[in-house]
């Protein structure tokens, strides 16, 4: 727990002058700030990672903003060579959360397993490979299904890479705990898998199985991840689940796994008076029921005036959203009057509000920790975590207004593209700030 609180430090800093007599602003330690340098970025893996995964994450936001933008214009249209959903959605789930997973786990794993640290210079095939391949697919997602494909396929092939170097990793280590380390390694494979069968499913014209690799990249890849890395890392699991003896309750992490195991088979295909259906809305209405009583329990055992015990907390209130919009689909499916506007909210509730939630804690945690900062959550970054909140509900408010009825398509339209910039200028200000300093020294002298 102590890792998790925090302390305000004043500081005395001075303003020197450079050679050519103009001041410098002065980094925290009192000296001047240096440059930006690439080369800072090899220092340490999630500087590497975190930065590709930055990177990501602004231009899939600045390349769903213009689409929409575009759309609304008077006779435009978007030329699509992969499916628009499709191909927003691959970007969603695959382009940017998997660099941040490898920035964090390499620079957290060997920690977690009593190794030495990794050299950042491990990434660099994968952090050029990622850049490369998703570059081709958002070129060929436009111009050639073919293109798109490839693009794909050198994703898949560098995150084979670095799936292959983790549990090399997990299988090194000398920790008599590698519960966490190895549900995440798995968790990787199956992402490595799901890559591969969108980069076929492309190549081969197969939408179907475009839409199984969605499904497992969401429910069997990322989602576990979350899960296993917040019941390793978030104070709440220590004191919020029921009396026990042990620091993380492994009961409670194999049952959130197994809950998030059986979403893809039971949500294929909802239908009316389907027992799988009917079993879906039980499942995951108890599940919300269960992560809400959690998140209230929570909330009385935690102080969430402390702005990043309050950012895990909504990421994970989202969870609870996302799996009961989950049963509401599947209940509206069963007695017959399905829609798909509740199974889509759920999918950004889960996406948007507890995924990036939490990844925004995380990363903004570790970045200010790894910088030698006191203040993991300032005043700037809680601003931002705000802003994606207002994004969220922007995303469900036009969920809710249906886009193929026609008095509602103009609001759809223009509460997605609402979302949309929301995202995009939160997700363009938080990474252009903490990029600024994985490409500098850190701010208390010390190296790393």
């Amino acid at each position: 727990m102590a890792s998790w609180r925090f302390a305000i430090a004043t500081q005395t800093t001075r303003v020197s002058l450079s050679p050519a007599g103009r001041p410098q602003r002065p980094a925290r330690g009192g000296g001047p700030v240096e440059p930006w340098r690439f080369v800072r970025l090899l220092s340490a893996p999630h500087r590497l990672g975190f930065s590709v995964g930055a990177a990501m994450l602004s231009a899939g936001a600045l390349w769903w903003l213009a689409v929409l933008a575009w759309r609304l214009g008077p006779g435009l249209s978007v030329s699509w060579a992969v499916g628009s959903a499709h191909a927003h959605a691959l970007l969603m789930i695959f382009s940017f959360m998997p660099m941040f997973f490898a920035g964090f786990l390499f620079t957290a794993g060997p920690r977690w397993l009593a190794l030495p640290a990794v050299d950042a210079r491990v990434l660099l095939p994968v952090a050029f490979a990622w850049l490369t391949g998703w570059g081709a697919f958002l070129a060929g997602a436009h111009a050639g299904a073919p293109l798109a494909a490839v693009g794909l396929a050198i994703v898949a092939s560098a995150w084979s890479l670095f799936t292959t170097r983790l549990v090399q990793m997990v299988r090194a280590g000398r920790a008599a705990d590698r519960t966490h380390l190895r549900v995440i390694a798995a968790a990787c494979g199956i992402g490595a898998a799901a890559l591969w069968l969108a980069a076929s499913g492309i190549a081969l014209g197969e939408p179907l199985l475009v839409q199984i690799a969605l499904s497992a990249g969401l429910w069997w890849f990322l989602a576990p991840v979350f899960a296993a890395a917040s019941h390793r890392m978030v104070p709440f699991f220590d004191v919020a689940a029921p009396r026990l003896d042990e620091r993380h309750p492994n009961w409670l992490l194999w049952t959130w796994l197994a809950v998030l195991a059986v979403q893809p088979p039971l949500a294929a295909g909802l239908s009316e008076h389907d027992a799988a259906t009917l079993a879906t809305a039980v499942l995951d209405g108890a599940a919300a029921l269960a992560v809400g009583g959690l998140a209230l329990r929570w909330a009385r055992v935690q102080n969430l005036r402390i702005h990043l015990l309050a950012m895990l907390h909504v990421g994970f209130v989202w969870l609870g959203i996302a799996l009961a919009l989950q049963a509401l689909a599947a209940w509206l499916a069963w007695s017959g009057h399905g829609t798909p506007e509740p199974r889509l909210a759920a999918l950004h509730a889960l996406g948007m509000g507890s995924f990036a939630s939490t990844q925004l804690a995380f990363v903004t945690r570790v970045s200010a920790g790894q910088d030698g900062r006191a203040h993991s959550v300032d005043g700037l970054a809680w601003a931002l975590f705000l802003g994606l909140q207002a994004a969220v509900a922007l995303r469900l408010a036009a969920t809710a207004l249906p886009a193929w009825q026609p008095g509602w398509r103009l609001g759809h339209e223009a509460l997605l593209l609402a979302a949309a910039a929301a995202w995009a200028a939160v997700m363009l200000a938080w990474s252009a700030r903490y990029v600024r300093w994985y490409g500098r020294p850190r701010s208390d002298g010390r190296p790393g």
